[in-house]
């Protein structure tokens, strides 16, 4: 199974286990994603930096070499969406600023997969593994795409109407 859905699930239940316990920052399913999430994408976000020397996991080569050749400046591009993803693991963590965060790492995830796209149908290895086929890579981004439209949006898209306009149609 793949290391980010690991984290991101395994660090998910902790954090709603932590709110079962009464740890009230993580009482409801939907604020453990998010701090799931954030959690994964530091996992994620460092392989951004990682220099060629470790071979653990993937590196800032590997995340490099998915990069489609007719993006310019890809060394640049990679420190760049990892800088993206820290800041979007750290919005998600403060309520008051979750909402944007999520709805810009959706827009990141969304961005993010012409290189995913490459990485599967130019057989690109990520940390000397084998390229993940292109199916799994766009339900994974699905995935995060959704949980972050879930996180973002708990009550729909639609937006509650305001007390006084509630009133005003009931009279």
């Amino acid at each position: 199974m793949n290391v980010t859905l690991i984290a991101l699930g395994a660090s998910t239940a902790a954090f709603r286990g932590l709110g079962a316990l009464g740890v009230r920052r993580f009482a409801t399913w939907r604020d453990s994603a998010a701090h799931g999430m954030a959690a994964m994408l530091l996992l994620t976000a460092s392989a951004h930096f990682v220099p060629p020397s470790v071979t653990v996991m993937p590196t800032h080569a590997d995340m490099v070499a998915m990069v489609p050749p007719q993006l310019p400046y890809p060394e640049l591009l990679v420190y760049a969406t990892g800088v993206l993803e820290l800041a979007g693991a750290a919005g998600l963590v403060w309520p008051r600023t979750r909402r944007s965060a999520a709805a810009c790492l959706a827009l990141l995830f969304v961005l993010m997969f012409p290189a995913n796209a490459y990485a599967a149908l130019n057989e690109v290895p990520l940390a000397g593994d084998p390229a993940t086929p292109l199916v799994p890579r766009l339900l994974e981004q699905l995935l995060y795409i959704g949980l972050m439209g879930w996180v973002a949006w708990p009550r729909g898209l639609a937006a509650k109407p305001a007390p006084k306009a509630a009133a005003a149609e009931r009279a």
